[in-house]
């Protein structure tokens, strides 16, 4: 039985030496055949150099490098397409997904279990504001997902028999936490609590959460843009009752004289138009993207492939 471990890093040139060292010791420790699979998604530092030197020490270790920063997600979908190991753990490249978890997975994955994902338990010194933040996203896409992943985690285990049925999903945007809950089979969880990074600063700002947040809901739900119709219907019903109140109370000689209620009525349709031509936009746009077919990621270096052309 073999172990694959992917673990992408993006200008994390300080953390790959002491992540590559926390791991590999675990994984001997377990007396388990384990490859690890580095993936460069696209650094601006020398972060693909430090994975090649590292490479020459350690006969276990697969670098792949991407063209340019495809993402985290495209970055995992590179890892689980060449994983050759019976079973895959993908785990952060920051160590804030202990390795000292590894034997636990393994173990329950011996039981039988073919997805065996961590669940945090405590989420290291978060602020309230992103704790929030984090609940508020939970909340909403369980919503319009019908998954709860509040607390889930990238950090888990997938059977090999997992593994190739995710790598028939050939969507081009892919949200890894909620693609392996839909995926099914027999899983379970277990507790970790979120480490402390020891080198280096976070790489996800506001930003890039707003904008994975957004691709996470549309790329696996329909339901935002089935919710356009819900809210058109609402709001013609109140359109509805309040042309009733107009109308009597116009016959009735008691019109309000004013603009008020125009301009009110006014801001709410533009606001609610805008806002569905939006959503419904972002929709066409992933369609637009899925359609042009183009790779997830492309890979521009693989230690493997350099080591069988020079002989290695």
């Amino acid at each position: 039985m073999t172990i694959s471990v992917i673990i992408p890093f993006y200008n994390e040139r300080l953390q790959i030496p002491l992540t590559l060292d926390s791991v590999s010791a675990v994984l001997e420790e377990t007396g388990e055949t384990f490859e690890i699979l580095a993936i460069d998604d696209g650094s601006e530092d020398e972060s693909v150099e430090v994975m090649i030197e590292e490479a020459k020490s350690r006969p276990y270790l697969r670098v792949l490098s991407l063209s340019r920063n495809f993402g985290k997600e495209a970055a995992l979908c590179a890892g689980l397409d060449e994983a050759k190991g019976d079973a895959v753990i993908v785990m952060d490249g920051d160590l804030q997904h202990p390795p000292s978890y590894i034997p636990e997975m393994i173990r329950l994955w011996r039981e039988g279990y073919m997805v065996v994902e961590g669940v945090k338990s405590f989420r290291g010194k978060e602020s309230r504001f992103s704790k929030g933040k984090a609940n508020f996203f939970y909340k909403l896409f369980a919503r319009f997902s019908g998954y709860n992943l509040t607390n889930a985690s990238d950090f888990k285990l997938l059977d090999r028999q997992v593994v190739d049925e995710w790598t028939k999903l050939r969507e081009r945007d892919t949200f890894f936490r909620a693609l392996s809950a839909w995926l099914g089979f027999k899983r379970t969880t277990f507790p970790f609590e979120v480490a402390e990074r020891t080198t280096g600063d976070s790489k996800w700002g506001g930003l890039k959460l707003i904008k994975l947040s957004i691709n996470a809901i549309t790329s696996f739900s329909a339901r935002p843009i089935y919710a356009i119709a819900m809210v058109g219907m609402i709001l013609l019903l109140l359109f509805f009752i309040l042309g009733i109140q107009t109308l009597v109370t116009y016959f009735l000689g008691r019109s309000i004289v004013g603009f008020t209620t125009v301009i009110l009525l006014q801001l709410l349709i533009g606001g609610g138009t805008l806002f569905s031509l939006g959503l419904i936009g972002i929709y066409i746009g992933r369609i637009f993207d899925e359609v042009k077919d183009r790779p997830r990621y492309i890979i521009s270096y693989d230690s493997q492939a350099e080591s069988k052309d020079t002989g290695g």
